[in-house]
């Protein structure tokens, strides 16, 4: 048996050169694998989608292709309870890629997870309307399903809170870092430096608000439910069959609880400012016929601008802290793009 690297990144390298971990452990994956481990001659190949995630190819007596992702221990858990647990228990288990099998790296710092792959296109390689209508009734389901349901709890403890309260602890989170950051005793380069102070303006101004803009989360944010959690183009799969589009919703690091309008706002950040009404008003329909109502457009619009922002504040986190606490230059590019995105903000559907 033969392991091949079958395209590597811009820069030409290797896993084991971009130091990323994982080539014993992929090994070790492929004896567990459904059909049973590659035979001597087969030929295995890794095709690097994006880091960490990899579309698997053995080609023997039959073609099997599977994608594997690398993942922590905490998401690894999460993930599975997903496919194995959550979902099933809304009647949705076939609207995520099955996990077929999964191992650990020794020292526990790594998990291993392999799916199945999916035949079929994502939002981002295939936007036509009957496409984004089954995106819409399949997230719908999951709303209208999660919504009060008895794992709502289990949910919230093993993966993330996305309900009101995650606007201002992002805020606040997110100012601890910059101002870390901006101490006497860290150097910064000046443009870092005046990005650093309009961003910790920008966050102190946001926190100010806050108490009204979860006020409103409160008031008409409507039930807990189950949420996706990062419900971008790539990440809803549909694929043709005899009874119209079927969709799946793939990469679930990000599952948690909270209003439904964390997902959908997400959803029409990420769609063309000419589509997102109708999107709305495909989504109003299929929650309806469900037997939950809405909030007029006016108020879903705060909540999904709230909800962007909520988003906008954790994403400086990680950055600044990368810079603080390991020098990471990179840092710096994302907290300039960041502080750029921020002034672009707006409502998605128009002034609030």
């Amino acid at each position: 048996m033969t392991l091949a690297i079958e395209r590597r990144d811009r820069s030409g390298r290797t896993p084991e050169e971009r130091q990323e971990p994982g080539a014993t452990e992929v090994q070790d994956l492929l004896q567990t694998l459904p059909g049973g481990a590659p035979e001597s001659n087969d030929a295995v190949r890794l095709e690097r989608l994006h880091k960490g995630v990899y579309r698997l190819r053995i080609d023997g007596a039959s073609v099997r292709t599977f994608v594997v992702k690398r993942h922590t221990p905490a998401i690894a858990h999460t993930d599975r309870l997903v496919v194995e647990r959550w979902l099933p228990a809304l009647r949705l288990g076939d609207r995520c890629p099955r996990l077929v099998a999964a191992v650990a790296q020794r020292e526990g710092r790594w998990v291993w997870h392999a799916y199945e792959d999916l035949c079929g296109d994502t939002l981002q390689q295939r936007r036509d309307w009957p496409s984004l209508e089954a995106a819409i009734d399949v997230v719908a389901e999951l709303h209208t399903r999660g919504a009060h349901h008895p794992l709502l709890p289990e949910v919230r403890w093993h993966a993330r809170d996305h309900g009101a309260t995650s606007l201002t602890s992002s805020l606040r989170d997110g100012i601890a870092a910059l101002e870390a950051l901006a101490s006497p005793r860290e150097t910064a380069s000046p443009a870092l430096a005046t990005v650093g102070s309009r961003l910790l303006e920008r966050l102190y101004s946001l926190l100010e608000v806050a108490p009204g803009r979860v006020r409103i989360m409160e008031e008409v944010g409507g039930p807990d439910t189950v949420l996706h959690g990062d419900l971008c183009p790539k990440n809803v799969f549909v694929t043709a069959t005899d009874s119209g589009p079927h969709a799946r919703l793939l990469d679930w690091d990000h599952v948690g609880v909270g209003s439904s309008s964390y997902d959908i706002s997400t959803f029409l950040y990420q769609s063309p400012p000419e589509e997102r009404p109708s999107l709305l008003r495909r989504y109003r329909a299929a929650v309806e016929r469900a037997g939950y109502r809405l909030p007029a457009d006016g108020e879903l619009n705060q909540l999904f601008y709230s909800a962007e922002t909520a988003r906008g504040a954790s994403c400086v986190i990680w950055p600044a802290l990368a810079l603080l606490n390991d020098g990471a230059q990179w840092g710096a590019a994302e907290l300039m793009e960041i502080d750029r995105w921020f002034a672009t903000l707006r409502p998605p559907l128009g002034a609030a």
